[in-house]
């Protein structure tokens, strides 16, 4: 008699980040989520030489606001942000916090400010 046993794990998806590799500021923070995604649960697209023919945003959008895709959806700003973190473990908790609206909506008013000062800081770090 065989027994079978149904094999319910199914391979962890990753998460597609695009960003914007002329930016400092980008450089720096995606570095640091590199170096905290030690399961490569996320895969990082500089996009700053070219477009990715795999995304359907317009590269102009990309390079101006952080964009991912999680489980087919393409998100952009703080809900990408949070997309990222719940893919990495150093970071799962804040992600999955960010689902609540409160809390990502918090976070999007923050990302909105950050990109009004962005220009200056990048100005500051070349």
């Amino acid at each position: 008699m065989m027994h079978s046993t149904p094999d319910n794990r199914q391979p962890k998806r990753r998460l597609k980040v695009w960003y914007d590799g002329a930016c400092p500021l980008c450089v720096r923070e995606i570095a640091l989520m590199q170096r905290l995604d030690r399961g490569s649960a996320v895969n990082f697209v500089d996009i700053a030489n070219g477009a990715d023919p795999s995304c359907p945003v317009d590269r102009t959008l990309l390079l101006e606001r952080l964009h991912a895709e999680e489980d087919g959806r393409i998100e952009s700003c703080a809900e990408a942000f949070a997309a990222m973190w719940r893919a990495i473990p150093a970071m799962r908790t804040l992600g999955l916090l960010a689902r609540n609206r409160a809390v990502l909506s918090f976070l999007e008013w923050l990302y909105r400010r950050f990109l009004k000062v962005r220009p200056a800081l990048q100005r500051l770090l070349r």
